[in-house]
């Protein structure tokens, strides 16, 4: 049901209330409450939930399956715009603007509300869809300047910790990002774009995630002001 209605959002013109992007790691204790988090973030079925393992933590010995350098750079990327001298897990940052901590729903919820009502929140009309074996992408018209963004994640996977601090623990990760991928600069204008589509619905790529995002002055990322998600379609648990 959750996939069906993922579908349905994106080529219906799902309109997000926010994106939530929660850095993890299968390595750190305090983790694993604010990977259930996400869960229960993905089935409210009103935000755009990512999930970036880091690798920062591999060496105290368990080397996360999920985790990329990537994935620790753009974190460092928003610890950059962001104004932060360093960074945590598990961290959730919000719509590119903000950040709280990543095992309080409630925190998470009434930070993209605030963003919101401060006129911070996603402005700009983003719409994805498979059509045959390619991707289209539609974006509305807005002001300023960004950059086309897609996050390609895996829809569930369970792991299990060997070692570590969380050895002997089988983790379930939902949304978690294997590749990140600027597409296209968008220029205020709407625009359409159209990728190949071959890679989704294969095994553990399930899905993708089309952010709009600003970018700091060093190229870090910044504001989200669009999001949508797109799922490959139904698939076996």
């Amino acid at each position: 049901a959750l996939l069906l209605a993922a579908t349905v959002h994106a080529e219906g013109g799902w309109a997000p209330k926010g994106v939530v992007e929660l850095f993890t790691s299968q390595g750190c204790a305090s983790c694993p409450p604010a990977d259930a988090m996400l869960k229960n973030l993905i089935q409210q079925g009103d935000v755009v939930a990512l999930s970036y393992h880091v690798d920062y933590w591999n060496y105290l010995g368990w080397t996360d399956t999920l985790s990329s350098k990537k994935n620790t750079d753009r974190q460092y990327g928003y610890a950059q715009s962001l104004g932060r001298t360093g960074v945590y897990t598990p961290q959730a940052v919000i719509n590119g603007r903000d950040h709280v901590k990543g095992t309080e729903l409630g925190m998470i919820n009434a930070k993209i509300d605030s963003l919101n009502h401060a006129g911070r929140g996603l402005s700009v009309p983003v719409k994805a869809r498979m059509r045959g074996k390619e991707i289209e992408i539609e974006i509305g018209a807005g002001y300023g300047e960004a950059e086309v963004v897609v996050a390609y994640f895996t829809k569930r996977e369970m792991v299990e910790v060997e070692k570590g601090e969380n050895a002997g623990k089988r983790i379930e990760y939902w949304h978690s990002v294997y590749d990140v991928q600027s597409i296209g600069i968008w220029d205020g204008k709407p625009m359409k774009l159209t990728l190949p589509g071959k890679f989704m619905g294969k095994k553990k790529k399930d899905g993708c995630a089309v952010l709009l995002q600003t970018s700091g002055a060093g190229g870090e990322p910044a504001a989200i002001i669009g999001a949508t998600v797109l799922m490959a379609g139904r698939h076996k648990r």
